[in-house]
């Protein structure tokens, strides 16, 4: 039974399926359905996910991530869900900001990756964005860390997020964005699909490691952009929808859900 905290109205009803981005030839072509090649591919690279995201950072990413968390409002004692939290990257530098007295729980579809969790404060549970395994409004913060490419669908996801916060909760959603420039188009294909997969193979990582740069790569290019992210949080209720970049290509997208004592002065439209 919902908890009757959550109040569900001033929640969005969106209708149709939105995904992430089109049909790509990395799983199309062998006719593989989408969420298994991507669970496929997350299980196999997951001992060495974490070697991979630091040279392809750069050694910046553990600093880049905290300050965001900062920028969308995490404060200590918070309940903090991440979503697609593979090896708990994002999730630990929430647990540093949350301090003794906050939670943070890790949800993720790949057994492996969770596996891979070396942080034991952090609770795990299995799961997929759009149907989140914990009870309505029972989290202050929500973040999700270059997960959104992989979602089966954008809107039955932001309506997850919606249910599991607490109103006036609020969510941060990191993602890598589609440069709008041909020059940047062309120097993050180069970094992605030569650079880092050089610096891989040096590393030691194996050939599965290429081919997820290249996924990487393809659901970069072909992502829905900015503003349908923008509205699909707008569509499922959320107030207060921003995006900060960094590097013209880190898309930082913030927002919040309304406190109860703002559901009437909301757009009707949004009020179920």
């Amino acid at each position: 039974m919902p908890d009757p905290s959550s109040e569900s109205s001033g929640a969005a009803t969106p209708v149709g399926l939105l995904p992430p981005h089109p049909p790509l030839l990395s799983y199309s072509r062998a006719g593989i359905r989408r969420e298994v090649y991507v669970q496929g591919l997350f299980e196999e690279v997951a001992p060495e996910y974490e070697r991979m995201e630091g040279f392809m950072a750069l050694g910046r990413g553990s600093r880049y991530r905290n300050q965001a968390l900062r920028r969308a409002g995490l404060l200590p004692g918070a309940t903090v869900l991440d979503v697609g939290t593979g090896t708990g990257l994002l999730a630990r530098e929430a647990l540093a900001l949350v301090g003794p007295h906050g939670r943070v729980l890790g949800v993720d579809p790949s057994p492996g990756m969770l596996n891979e969790v070396r942080e034991p404060r952090l609770q795990l549970l299995r799961g997929s964005a759009e149907a989140l395994p914990v009870p309505d409004a029972s989290c202050e913060f929500l973040s999700m860390g270059y997960a959104l490419r992989h979602l089966r669908d954008v809107h039955a996801a932001f309506a997850e997020f919606y249910r599991v916060l607490r109103p006036g909760g609020r969510l941060l959603l990191l993602e890598i964005t589609r440069p709008t420039t041909p020059w940047g188009r062309h120097l993050l294909r180069g970094y992605l699909r030569v650079v880092v997969p050089i610096l891989g193979r040096f590393a030691g990582c194996s050939s599965a490691s290429k081919e997820l740069w290249r996924y990487y790569h393809e659901t970069i290019d072909a992502c829905v952009p900015p503003p349908v992210i923008l509205e699909a949080l707008r569509a499922a209720g959320f107030v207060e929808m921003r995006r900060h970049v960094e590097l013209r290509c880190l898309s930082e997208y913030t927002a919040r859900r309304p406190g109860r004592d703002e559901i009437d002065f909301l757009d009707p439209a949004l009020v179920s």
